[in-house]
């Protein structure tokens, strides 16, 4: 694999390894010869994604599980959890910790109707802490879920015709796609590719059903004829992450996935193709300059009808390709850095038995959602809700986000949709209905937008019950916003669109480092400052300013924003501003996101 020495090579320069030709280590013995990383032995071991999971769930003396079925229930769309918030008091009473498990929604380009999102609510107010989270990957999250209603749940689920299958873990994942159909053709055909792709390349494996529907068990598993056509014993080397986009808007963060879909339309706003991206991954560790976030490349043009060959190819060559030794190297965009797009493009090409033509022209012009109500050119209507990081509750004294959405979803013809940045379109609505929508928006203080800044952020869950968290996120953004929003007030720039992104740790959950301010959390109250992303996505951010206090944020930026105010051209975006005047070094891809970091001149 390319270290981060070789970053200004051109990759015609570069020097790449020679790809393997045999299909991924299935068997125990071998697996350990090659020295193979633990997780490959767990899924070896597991029985098609079973463990010992049915037994552990019967084990009422802890909330929680063994540590390898803690790494399986993941494909079955879960995290094992705890409150961190508790932990001191509960090991000072010598407790348990207060073990729950966070639960993730498979939805397809975040499409639920109307009777889905009322089971869904409910489940929410029985089963979960009385909230319905909206994530970056465009499905629900539920959270703080104990053992004991674990098969429950997942009953109430299955009763919405949904599941948590492959939310998690080393496969596709939620596959996502373009929100709001104010294009309608192009719109559809994107969600129908997604949820194509999604069902493509679902696990086979009867696990899921088995063990929290009580379905038919398959004694032995594969000894018992199952086998999985696709993955394998080993399923994927690492979470595979795919998108669906829609230009001019961007939306769905294409280059920050490894494997995308960029439809190219002809004049009259009909899909021709897809342009298909890969490589692309946020995920690094702190200290480690062998990983890194990396944007997608722009590989090929495929027509309509090769689309979904094509995702199945890229995710095999990603299956037999990647690293299985070194987990954290282990991810599509290492593999394309040490083998070439070049390479890669061929054996994708020869696995589904032609070549393709290259790229087609496309624009972006921004990855942000369109708040308000927006007209389809079918004469239908959509409205987007901001939503405070994604967190659908009600809040006291303010809006009734819960209760209100479940009113409108009592009454609404039309479906919902989940975007990627965390909101929600009440999509679908005839015009002689919007005035009963608006009512509703209005009787529950519900939010049709915010300030620029506020308007275009994101952040993950991080602290109390992701238990990856260095650092705060969801919790401390909306005040530091409060604090960024003065600043830019006193600088003339209250008006200006900025992206920002916070993670309470580098695996950038919330793609912070494709924002034009991204904030990563080093340990409680202290971030790493990214500047200089471009605002349509495209381009990787830059270490400003590292272990930051929260304190320290706004005065970083403050005199950054005032050179902003003063200096910038017209229509020149901050991201660009701050690497044209000089203040961050501009970030290639991949390595490269680890050369010449920090504040390249004092701010004036």
């Amino acid at each position: 694999m390319a270290d981060h020495k070789t970053a200004d090579l051109s990759p015609a320069e570069r020097v790449y390894e020679t790809p393997p030709t045999e299909r991924p280590i299935t068997e125990a013995e071998a697996a350990r010869a090659a020295k193979l990383s633990a997780n490959e032995h767990i899924k070896i071991a597991s029985g098609y994604l079973r463990g010992t999971l049915a037994e552990g769930l019967l084990k009422n003396a802890t909330g929680a599980i063994s540590d390898d079925d803690g790494q399986l229930v993941k494909f079955h769309g879960m995290y094992l959890q705890d409150d961190r918030d508790l932990r001191a008091e509960r090991t000072r009473k010598k407790l348990d910790k207060a073990y729950s498990f966070m639960i993730r929604l498979r939805i397809a380009g975040g499409v639920v109707t109307p009777k889905q999102w009322l089971i869904l609510d409910e489940i929410a107010r029985t089963y979960a802490n009385g909230t319905l989270r909206a994530t970056t990957r465009q499905t629900f999250q539920y959270h703080g879920v104990i053992k004991s209603n674990l098969k429950r749940t997942m009953a109430a689920i299955d009763s919405a015709l949904l599941d948590t299958i492959a939310a998690c873990g080393d496969v596709n994942r939620n596959v996502m796609a373009a929100t709001n159909p104010a294009q309608k053709g192009a719109h559809e055909a994107a969600y129908k590719l997604a949820k194509d792709i999604s069902d493509s390349l679902l696990p086979k494996t009867s696990a899921w059903r088995e063990i929290w529907l009580d379905g038919e068990r398959v004694v032995g598993g594969e000894d018992a004829g199952e086998v999985e056509p696709v993955y394998g014993k080993t399923y994927l080397p690492r979470k595979f992450k795919t998108i669906v986009a829609v230009p001019p808007s961007n939306e769905v963060d294409v280059y920050a996935h490894d494997l995308g879909f960029i439809a190219i339309l002809d004049k009259k706003g009909k899909v021709t193709g897809w342009n298909v991206t890969v490589g692309g991954g946020m995920g690094m560790t702190h200290g480690e300059t062998d990983t890194f976030p990396r944007t997608a490349d722009v590989m090929l043009f495929a027509e309509p009808e090769y689309a979904l060959k094509v995702a199945e190819a890229v995710m095999t060559v990603q299956r037999d390709w990647g690293n299985r030794t070194v987990r954290k190297n282990a991810r599509l965009k290492y593999t394309i850095e040490r083998y070439g797009l070049k390479a890669f493009r061929a054996e994708v090409e020869k696995r589904v038995g032609r070549a393709f033509q290259d790229p087609k022209p496309f624009t972006f012009t921004g990855n942000g959602d369109r708040y308000g109500w927006v007209a389809g050119d079918d004469g239908k209507h959509h409205l987007t809700l901001y939503v405070p990081s994604g967190r659908i509750k009600d809040v006291e004294g303010g809006p009734q986000f819960l209760a209100g959405l479940r009113r409108i979803a009592e009454v609404h013809q039309g479906d919902f949709r989940l975007t990627g940045n965390q909101n929600v379109i009440i999509a679908n609505v005839p015009a002689d209905r919007k005035a009963e929508i608006d009512a509703l928006v209005q009787e529950y203080g519900l939010t049709t937008g915010a300030g620029p800044l506020r308007r275009n952020s994101l952040a993950c869950v991080a602290l109390p019950t992701c238990g990856l968290a260095l650092a705060e996120s969801e919790r401390y953004l909306p005040s530091l916003i409060d604090e960024l929003e003065e600043s830019l007030a006193s600088h003339g720039l209250s008006e200006d669109d900025i992206t920002i992104r916070m993670t309470g740790c580098p695996n950038g959950c919330a793609r912070p480092f494709i924002a034009e301010i991204g904030l990563v959390g080093r340990g409680p109250e202290r971030y790493n400052l990214y500047l200089g992303a471009a605002f349509d996505g495209s381009r990787l951010s830059k270490l400003y300013a590292e272990d930051v206090t929260a304190a320290d944020i706004r005065p970083k930026l403050d005199p950054l924003f005032a050179a902003y105010a003063k200096d910038r051209t017209k229509g020149e975006r901050f991201g660009d501003f701050v690497i044209r005047a000089g203040y961050v070094a501009k970030t290639g891809n991949g390595p490269d996101f680890h050369v010449q970091t920090g504040a390249q001149k004092a701010v004036a």
